[in-house]
């Protein structure tokens, strides 16, 4: 099924002013981070990429019908501090619904994300357990930033980003 998802991603990756830079694919919802030149590309990107997704799923499943339950909730990045919480939050989502996170390895990656293609991590990408095989693989179904919050901006919060980071902001104990 990610497959399918990240093909649909991908497709509606830079379109009208709308532009995916990064993504987390969960069981049931996405989270994505988006750049978009105003309310109205906002709008049409997300209705095209949820059009895209639901028709990859369904043709996945064999099915017809709505595949989204609810409309987006959109939240505009206003500080380095918001946008550093917002990348790990998406980036490190995993972590968050996993079951036993502490026994996670040391620099798992969420292979059903864009992390593996994120170039702000605080060790080498080799050590990212699902991030150097599948980026040295395949393009990213995802563009670089533009804005100078999600390119750097982010950076003036904190450190980089550590991949056994908690998006709730607790560390994972290594074992």
């Amino acid at each position: 099924m990610f497959r399918s998802v990240s093909a649909a991603l991908a497709d509606a990756r830079d379109r009208f002013g709308f532009r995916l830079v990064h993504f987390s694919v969960q069981r049931d919802h996405l989270h994505l981070l988006v750049e978009a030149q105003n309310r109205r590309a906002l709008g049409r990107g997300m209705q095209g990429l949820a059009i895209r997704v639901a028709k990859a799923v369904n043709r996945r499943l064999g099915r017809r019908g709505k595949v989204f339950g609810d409309r987006y909730h959109a939240r505009a990045l206003r500080t380095p501090r918001e946008t550093r919480l917002a990348l790990r939050y998406v980036l490190l989502n995993l972590r968050k619904h996993a079951d036993g996170v502490a026994r996670m390895p040391a620099g798992f990656v969420d292979g059903r994300s864009s992390a593996q293609w994120f170039e702000g991590w605080n060790r080498p990408r080799a050590l990212c357990f699902v991030a150097e095989a599948a980026a040295r693989n395949s393009a990213p179904p995802t563009v670089p930033p533009r804005t100078w919050l999600l390119r750097m901006g982010w950076r003036r919060a904190g450190p980089m980003l550590d991949p056994d980071e908690h998006p709730a902001g607790r560390s994972v104990l290594r074992g």
